[in-house]
């Protein structure tokens, strides 16, 4: 990491963003309900004793969760910790369910130990490909009293689970970066996203969700009043997904999935780097392709989406939903590569025969083009205060990063073990605790201290 982002990222406590379209997420903040303070952030990071994770004055963290622990079940905490969200639970305690992007070869930090031996025989209904070593782990950690009950598997045999994202009804949606075939390793197509009920207990039958389609998942936002899913893509050319349940809430009963096209804008390249097709704070009006063939055993969605006019995003990862509006996340989007943030807002008749004539919105909402202030955004989540916060992956130290509907950007946390990406930021929904993930060596840590208040 250069200096000049070392110094801004590390010793600013906040700086207006100058990028266009941020007065936009001023204007519209009434989709982001703010009841407290915004805009100054929290001051500069100090530099961490332990070496682990630099914070602001008067925050600190803990750590919940690492690789290789042996958990409640007898399994061992797999490795490459990723997206997560969290849940109530019971008596005041938040579940946390956590993602691991392991593949086949990773079966040494993976859940089973060395030859698969840990705990013995499992029951073959439980997991879903014998080669994966992926899949989730549940947390229930009393905020309270800060102590960590327990954590066990909750999801197994699956391949590259990246991120994902919770749904209205409970539960975590764990989607597979990859495209992998069944092979001599490997005993199934790769490629789904699989759902894990806050609620369960152990393991989880593993049932892929085939109707929203096979391609390199990202990540999910369901938007809560018409239950429509939106999925992203973690490709130079990927598409933005939409999936409309057959029934709303059951994702088993199929449902139609269809690609994002631009109006007026026929298969067009949303990074900017060929040329500046699309300046930030502009208006779009969307339309929506339907997809056949979607368990795409030729990999081919996003290509065959393209030739009818979808339009393509350079690496689509982190989404989430804040009430009706949807953030996502391209990681080399923009003409430097450094990231764009778009923002859609769905129909009022989203999925239905009226949208047509009231079509979903879609805004280019940041794109900064210096990495001295930000730099390859992968997951984004949305605070109880209104701000958005971003996980860095990108070469160098990475960050996580504030911006406030005023649009003011403020360091929040650094990564001061290693030049890992960070992934997985989610509030407890007390609001009092942030989690959040190192991926390497495969780290979770609690953060808390004094936090802005505003609609949890």
């Amino acid at each position: 990491m250069h200096a000049s982002r070392r110094k801004f990222l590390h010793g600013a406590g906040s700086m207006a963003l100058g990028f266009l379209g941020l007065h936009r997420y001023a204007q519209n903040a009434g989709s982001v309900p703010v009841q407290g303070p915004v805009g100054s952030g929290y001051g500069p990071l100090r530099p961490d004793p332990g070496r682990i994770f630099d914070l602001p004055a008067g925050f600190d963290y803990q750590i919940l969760s690492r690789t290789g622990e042996r958990m409640d079940d007898g399994f061992l905490v797999p490795g490459a910790h990723d997206g997560a969200a969290a849940f109530a639970g019971r008596g005041g305690k938040t579940i946390l369910i956590r993602n691991h992007e392991l593949l086949a070869t990773d079966a040494n930090r993976g859940p089973f130990g060395a030859n698969n031996a840990l705990p013995g025989p499992l029951e073959r209904s439980l997991l879903y490909d014998g080669a994966g070593q992926g899949g989730t782990t549940t947390l229930i950690y009393d905020t309270r009293r800060r102590k960590l009950d327990r954590h066990f598997l909750s999801l197994a045999g699956t391949v590259r689970n990246c991120a994902g994202g919770p749904t209205p009804w409970n539960a975590w949606i764990s989607s597979e970066e990859t495209v992998q075939r069944a092979n001599t390793v490997y005993e199934k197509d790769h490629g789904f996203n699989f759902e894990v009920p806050a609620s369960a207990e152990s393991l989880v039958e593993p049932v892929p969700l085939k109707a929203m389609g096979r391609f390199s998942h990202e990540a999910i936002a369901v938007e809560p009043s018409s239950g429509v899913i939106y999925q992203t893509e973690d490709r130079a050319d990927g598409l933005l997904y939409r999936f409309i349940p057959n029934r709303k809430g059951n994702l088993r009963a199929g449902g139609r999935l269809q690609a994002l096209k631009i109006r007026g804008m026929e298969g067009v390249n949303t990074s900017n780097q060929m040329e500046q097709a699309i300046a930030a704070g502009r208006i779009l009006d969307v339309d929506w392709i339907d997809l056949d063939n979607v368990e795409s055993p030729l990999d081919d969605l996003r290509s065959r989406g393209a030739s009818r006019g979808a339009a393509r995003f350079s690496r689509g990862e982190g989404i989430w939903a804040d009430r009706r509006t949807i953030y996502f996340a391209c990681t080399d989007g923009g003409a430097a590569k450094a990231g764009q943030i778009w923002r859609y807002t769905p129909s009022r008749f989203e999925g239905a025969d009226r949208e047509r004539q009231n079509p979903g919105r879609l805004e280019l909402f940041i794109e900064p083009n210096d990495k001295s202030r930000f730099e390859n955004a992968d997951n984004i989540t949305v605070s109880p205060w209104g701000d958005l916060i971003v996980s860095e992956d990108g070469p160098g130290a990475n960050y996580l990063v504030g911006i406030t509907p005023n649009g003011e950007l403020y360091p929040l946390a650094r990564n001061a073990m290693n030049e890992s990406e960070l992934a997985g930021a989610t509030f407890s929904p007390d609001a009092t605790t942030l989690f959040v993930n190192i991926q390497r060596p495969g780290l979770t840590l609690a953060i808390t201290g004094a936090w802005k208040r505003g609609q949890a």
